[in-house]
C-alpha cells in the first residue's frame, strides 16, 4: 500500500489501483453453509454504492455518527469502508439513541428502534438479499443500494484527523486507524498478498482489525469466517489448505 494512504478509503484506491481482480474478502457463516467471495473490485463497487446511498439518499455529513449493528459479516466490512469515503463516524456496537443513524442486522432490530435518525436494515442472508418482509420503520439496504451509482466522490474532502471509527470504547481518527491497522500487520505476519483467516468477532478493535482492516493495509486478503465454532478442528485444517491460507486469527 502506498506510504500516502491516511485513511481507510486512501487504502482500498490503492488496492483497486494495484490489483482490483484478485480476492479481497472471502466470508464465510459455518451456521448456514454460505460463503461468497468477492474481489477488490467487487468489494469497492460495493462500497461506492453504500457511501453514495449514505450520502445522498439518507444526508449524512462528515462528522455524523453511524451505530453499526453488525456482525463480522462481508456486508460490515463494506458499511465500514463506506463510513470512512464518507467522513462519517462508525461506531461499532454503539448506542442507536446517540447516533445520527443506525446499521443494523436482523438480530438487533428492537435496540435500533432507539435511534431518532434514518434506520437501515440488512438481512444479512446469502448474495446480499433482502428481507422476505421488510421491518417496520427501516429502509431494506438490499432494496435501497443496488441502483446507486458504481462511483462515489465526497461532496467534501475527508479528514485523516477527524474521528472515523469508535470501538470497544477506544476512538481512533482515520489516520490513527490505518497506523494502528499496518502496526497489526505487522504483528500478524502479513505482506501484499498474505490470506488472513479470521474468526474473530466485530465487537472491538482486535477484531475488526483482522477481519479488514489489518490485510488492507498490508495489500493482502481476508477469509472472514462467522460462527466458526461450527466447523470444527478438521473442517478448519481444510479450509486453510483450500482458501490458501497463510496466516489466522481465531
Amino acid at each position: 500500500m502506498n506510504a500516502s494512504d491516511r485513511t481507510p478509503a486512501d487504502l482500498l484506491r490503492s488496492a483497486l489501483a494495484a490489483d482490483p481482480a484478485r480476492p479481497m474478502v472471502t466470508f464465510y457463516d459455518d451456521a448456514t453453509g454460505e460463503r461468497v467471495e468477492l474481489s477488490v473490485a467487487t468489494f469497492a463497487n460495493w462500497v461506492a454504492k453504500t457511501a453514495n446511498l449514505l450520502q445522498g439518499d439518507l444526508a449524512a455529513e462528515p462528522g455524523d455518527r453511524v451505530a453499526l449493528l453488525l456482525p463480522a459479516h462481508w456486508q460490515s466490512a463494506v458499511w465500514l469502508l463506506a463510513c470512512s469515503s464518507v467522513g462519517v463516524v462508525a461506531d461499532v456496537q454503539g448506542d442507536p439513541a446517540a447516533a445520527d443513524l443506525v446499521v443494523t442486522g436482523p438480530d438487533t432490530l428492537d435496540a435500533a428502534r432507539a435511534c431518532r435518525g434514518e434506520r437501515i436494515a440488512l438481512a444479512l442472508r446469502p448474495l446480499g438479499g433482502r428481507f422476505p418482509q421488510p421491518p417496520e420503520g427501516f429502509a431494506d439496504y438490499a432494496v435501497e443500494v443496488p441502483s446507486q451509482g458504481d462511483r462515489f466522490a465526497p461532496y467534501a474532502p475527508v479528514d485523516p484527523d477527524a474521528p472515523a471509527l469508535v470501538a470497544g470504547g477506544v476512538e481512533l481518527t482515520g489516520a490513527q486507524l490505518v497506523a494502528r491497522a499496518r502496526e497489526d500487520a505487522s504483528g500478524l505476519g502479513l505482506a501484499p498478498g498474505s490470506r488472513l483467516l479470521s474468526g474473530r468477532t466485530f465487537d472491538g478493535w482486535d477484531g475488526l482489525s483482522a477481519g479488514l482492516f489489518a490485510p488492507l493495509a498490508a495489500g493482502g486478503s481476508v477469509v472472514l469466517c462467522r460462527h466458526l465454532g461450527e466447523l470444527g478442528a478438521d473442517g478448519l485444517a481444510k479450509r486453510v489448505v483450500s482458501e490458501r491460507v497463510t496466516n489466522t486469527a481465531v
